[in-house]
C-alpha cells in the first residue's frame, strides 16, 4: 500500500522449470499452452496451488493478505468457473475474500454482458476482482461501471516512464481520478524506481508492485521477505 508501506497482498505467478533450458518466463510458453489447450489444465493447476499456499501462510502466521491470480481466456469462458473455484477454497478452507481475480480489459470485453455475469457470479462468492492491464484494451465506460470489480491495475507501460513523459504521466492521473469517481482501488504495476513510487504517491495511487520492492520469489523466499518487512 502506498500511504503506508504495508505489504497488502501477492500475485501468484507461474515459470517453467526446463530440464535443460532452464527457468522460462511466461510470455514463452501461456500462447503455446493456449493454442495446445492446456491452458485449461495450467490454469487450474495455478489456482488451486495459489489458494492452497495462501492458507498454508495463514496458518503458518503470516498476515492475512490478499492472493491475486491471473485468469486466462480459456478459464474466463469456462461454465463451471465459479463452481471449480469454490471448490477450490473450500477444500482448501480459505475464505473467498483473501482471493483476488485478475481479468484483462480484452476478456472482459469480448462479450461484456456474459462477463457481466460471471463477475457477478463470483463477487457474490465473496472473490474481489480486478482489471489487469488497464489502459491497454478497448474499455466502454458504459460496461466498465457495470463490472462489480474492486480494482484497475495501470499497466506498466504507462508507469515505466511517468518520471519523464508527460503523456504517460497525463494517463495515469486521468486512469486514478476515474477510478476513485467508480469507488475502485488504484494498483499500479512495474514500479522501479523511487520517482515513479513518489508521483503515484502524489496521486493518491493505493497500491503498488514490482521490482523496487522485490523481485518475484519462491514461496519460502516470499514468506521470509514478509517476515523481514514485518521485523519478525
Amino acid at each position: 500500500a502506498v500511504e503506508d508501506g504495508h505489504l497488502s497482498g501477492a500475485e501468484a505467478l507461474v515459470r517453467w522449470q526446463h530440464p535443460t533450458l532452464g527457468l522460462i518466463a511466461p510470455a514463452e510458453f501461456i500462447s503455446i499452452a493456449e493454442l495446445s489447450g492446456q491452458i485449461l489444465q495450467l490454469g487450474a493447476w495455478v489456482m488451486k496451488e495459489a489458494i492452497r499456499q495462501a492458507k498454508a501462510w495463514q496458518d503458518e502466521g503470516l498476515p492475512m493478505m490478499s492472493m491475486a491470480v491471473n485468469l486466462s481466456a480459456a478459464q474466463f469462458r469456462q461454465s463451471h468457473l465459479v463452481q471449480q473455484i469454490k471448490a477450490m477454497l473450500d477444500e482448501a478452507g480459505l475464505e473467498a475474500r483473501h482471493l483476488e481475480l485478475e481479468l484483462t480489459e480484452s476478456m472482459a470485453m469480448e462479450d461484456p454482458q456474459t462477463a457481466i455475469e460471471v463477475i457477478d457470479a463470483l463477487h457474490d462468492l465473496g472473490i474481489a476482482l480486478s482489471i489487469d492491464d488497464f489502459g491497454t484494451g478497448y474499455s466502454s465506460l458504459a460496461y466498465l461501471k457495470r463490472f462489480r470489480i474492486s480494482k484497475l491495475k495501470i499497466d506498466q507501460s504507462f508507469v515505466r516512464d511517468i518520471a519523464s513523459d508527460p503523456n504517460d504521466r497525463a494517463i495515469v492521473d486521468a486512469i486514478i481520478t476515474m477510478a476513485h469517481s467508480l469507488g475502485f482501488t488504484t494498483i499500479a504495476e512495474g514500479v522501479e524506481t523511487a520517482e515513479q513510487l513518489a508521483f503515484l504517491h502524489a496521486h493518491d495511487c493505493h497500491e503498488v508492485q514490482g521490482y523496487y520492492f522485490s523481485k518475484p520469489l519462491p514461496a519460502d523466499e516470499f514468506k521470509a521477505f514478509v517476515q523481514a518487512r514485518n521485523g519478525a
